[in-house]
């Protein structure tokens, strides 16, 4: 049943003209009127009736010529026996049928064509009708024009959605790139912080390794070939140091400074609550569990990811309180921010939390650092209203 119907769908005009052309066969057939010739002539006629419906069936092929054809072969029928056009109801639905596709037609010119056509056609036929009144001459060929108009407007309709569907694809194409741009400017982001937490790590090391080189004796060779050793690695940590620094400046935005101040943590999310209260949004932080020792890097990740939030709470939320709460589990750090506000409309229109802006992609970096670590990310609409966010940050994966 299901494929039936499809089929009636996608062969429904089909199947109509097939029954127009044969109602107006068996219709001519079946006149009686004087006008009507017999014998070779009247099946010739039968025959012309059928093959001006079926002449639609090419509409896709000739969208054009085919409609075009049902007007011109209609009024050279009309020389021919002034009565067999007009004397089928058939032949005058095809006839608006045909005039609303010329007036649908894509090329405007063509358009134009097709309605001298059609209301010339329909002048001819109405004139070689020997029933015909004055009246018609004008009240017939202005029918078949509106019909025309009526595809002419359809026209535009479709070229109008055409163009609105163009529009959406841009756009949706537009922010697809928008978000790829986003999502590696805040890779790059994360990389440029994690780079002074590494080079920071590698320099304690090389400074650890340079001061115990120098502290060892060099009188015997065993003592001389561990010196040796020790060399080597503080040449290549100060090797590497070098190769970080170089990749930190090709990162690095033209515009963009060093940043001179230690990495923080959640050790100073104090700090940055009271900065957020300042500006006007009321902030509590709550702390639960005993702190976790937390590697450099997640620990300014989790610093980063409360940041964020309030940023975004703080510019597009409107909301007039927040909560931030900070759960250290067995191997995790869990992290809830959430607030009174509108809800999760433009949530994503944040900026990079630290005064520079980042085009309207606020949970991008957030999602992006929680990624890095192996954690889970919710963000949505809170049930008594606003919004809430929530990370955890696996410990243990991140530990060495």
């Amino acid at each position: 049943m299901s494929r039936f119907r499809a089929a009636l769908r996608t062969h429904s005009v089909t199947a109509l003209l097939v029954v127009a052309a044969l109602v107006g066969a068996v219709g001519t057939a079946a006149r009686t009127d004087p006008s009507m010739p017999t014998g070779l002539a009247a099946w010739a006629e039968v025959v012309a009736i059928a093959g001006v419906a079926l002449v639609l069936l090419l509409r896709r092929r000739y969208p054009f010529g085919a409609p075009a054809a049902v007007w011109l072969a209609s009024a050279a029928l009309s020389f021919a026996d002034g009565r067999l056009v007009t004397s089928q109801g058939v032949v005058f639905i095809v006839g608006l049928a045909a005039a609303l596709l010329l007036g649908n037609l894509p090329n405007v010119v063509e358009g134009r064509i097709g309605l001298v056509i059609v209301v010339g056609c329909a002048a001819i036929i109405v004139s070689n009708d020997p029933g015909h009144v004055a009246g018609d001459l004008v009240s017939t060929p202005l029918l078949f024009a509106i019909s025309w108009l009526l595809g002419f407007a359809l026209r535009e309709r479709t070229e109008q959605k055409e163009a609105a569907e163009r529009r959406a694809a841009l756009a949706e194409r537009d922010r697809e790139m928008t978000a790829r741009i986003a999502v590696a400017e805040e890779r790059a982001r994360i990389a440029r912080e994690l780079h002074d937490v590494v080079a920071h790590a590698v320099s304690v090391m090389v400074l650890q390794v340079g001061a115990v080189r120098h502290r060892m004796a060099q009188e015997d060779r065993e003592t001389r070939e561990d010196q040796e050793t020790l060399e080597n690695a503080e040449q290549a940590g100060r090797t590497a140091l070098a190769e970080m620094r170089r990749l930190l400046g090709a990162m690095r935005q033209d515009d963009e400074q060093p940043e001179l101040l230690p990495a923080p943590g959640l050790e100073r999310l104090e700090s940055l609550v009271e900065d957020v209260r300042g500006a006007g949004l009321d902030v509590r932080l709550q702390v639960h569990g005993p702190p976790l020792p937390l590697p450099p890097g997640l620990d300014l990740s989790a610093y980063r990811i409360v940041q964020e939030a309030l940023t975004n709470t703080l510019k597009h939320a409107d909301a007039h309180r927040a909560e931030v709460q900070v759960s250290y589990g067995r191997g995790e750090v869990e992290i809830e921010v959430s607030d009174d506000g509108r809800g999760p409309s433009n949530r994503d229109g944040g900026d990079r939390g630290d005064g520079g802006d980042r085009g309207g992609h606020g949970l991008v970096g957030i999602s992006e650092r929680v990624r890095l670590y192996g954690g889970d990310l919710s963000a949505g609409a809170s049930p008594g209203g606003g919004f809430v966010l929530r990370a955890r940050l696996p410990v243990d994966q991140v530990r060495p």
